[in-house]
Parts: structure tokens; sequence; C-alpha cells
């Protein structure tokens, strides 16, 4: 199948980070085999279904490990999905914020720029200070435009990606002789 991400290895331990400490189905993929993962992932096409096989020596793919693989693989993957989700929604939180006060800036600098030009002081020196306060008004909407522009793109990307994986179907094969 072209949409397969092929993995091999000897034992299923080599898929997970030994030291966290939880029970296997609630351990982390090892940050190799998620990067692993993940960078096939990105290469597949995004409407195409996925589907993880991994290959095992015979002994092992029978082992009740292996037999909970595919659910501690998904399991994991919609863990990543869910902590993705929140890392996106702090991020609109954030740009929220910054737009609020990014706007309330940009008034007071309106304000006050309309108020020198209304001064005692000289026609330059008011100009001059009036359009430096214009330009700090839009700067501080600088943020919060990054933001809702270009930030989140990359990050609902990996959401949507993570939720792939955990959608993906997941087979353990045995293979005779090493793997």
């Amino acid at each position: 199948m072209d949409t397969d991400i092929e993995i091999r290895v000897e034992r299923v331990s080599q898929l997970f980070n030994m030291l966290d400490p939880f029970p296997f189905r609630e351990r982390d993929l090892d940050p190799e085999a998620e990067a692993y993962i993940v960078a096939w992932a990105r290469e597949l096409p995004r409407g195409a279904p996925m589907r993880i096989v991994v290959h095992l020596p015979e002994a092992e793919a029978a082992a009740s490990e292996a037999r909970g693989l595919p659910e501690a693989m998904r399991h994991y993957f919609m863990d990543r999905e869910i902590a993705v989700s929140g890392e996106l929604k702090e991020l609109f939180r954030v740009g929220r914020l910054s737009l609020t006060i990014g706007c309330a800036v940009l008034a007071v600098c309106l304000g006050i720029a309309g108020l020198i030009g209304e001064g005692a002081f000289s026609r330059n020196l008011a100009g001059f200070a009036a359009e430096g306060l214009l330009i700090l008004g839009w700067v501080a909407l600088w943020r919060p435009m990054e933001i809702f522009l270009y930030d989140w793109w990359p990050i609902a990307r990996q959401r949507n990606l993570f939720r792939r994986l955990a959608a993906a179907e997941i087979v353990v094969r045995g293979t005779s002789g090493r793997a």
C-alpha cells in the first residue's frame, strides 16, 4: 500500500520510552520512533488513509505487548493531538490578548498624535512626534497579526497530522528471521 509507514524492530520496547514510568499502554513513544513515523506521515498524501506496519520477529509479534501495540500507539497519537490542540488554543488566547493590547496602544497613540498636531510644538517636531506615535501604534499590532495570519498554520498542520496518525490502521506483522 502506498500509504504504509513501515517500521522494523527487534522488540516492541524499542518503540517506547523506557524511562516513562507509566504502564505499557500509556507509555510515550521513543522520540526517535515518533520522529521517524511523523517524518514518513508528512510525506504521504493528505487525504489518503494511513497504515502503520510494525514488523517484528515471529516470537515477539505473538507476545502480549505486541497485541497491545496498536492501542498504545493510537493512545499516544491521540494524546499528542490533544496536546497540540491545547497549544493552538493557547496561541489564539495570546493572540486575542495581544490584539486587545495592540488596539488600545494604537488608540492611545492616535489620540496623542492628534493632540500633538494641535499643540505648541513647532510644525516639524509635531509632525515627527505624531508620525512616530502612529508607527508605534501600528507596531503594537504586529504580534497579534503575526499570530492570526501565520503562526497558527504549522500548529494546526501538526494537530491534523497527529489526528491522522491516531486514526491510522496499525498492523503488527511477524517476520521470520531478523526484523
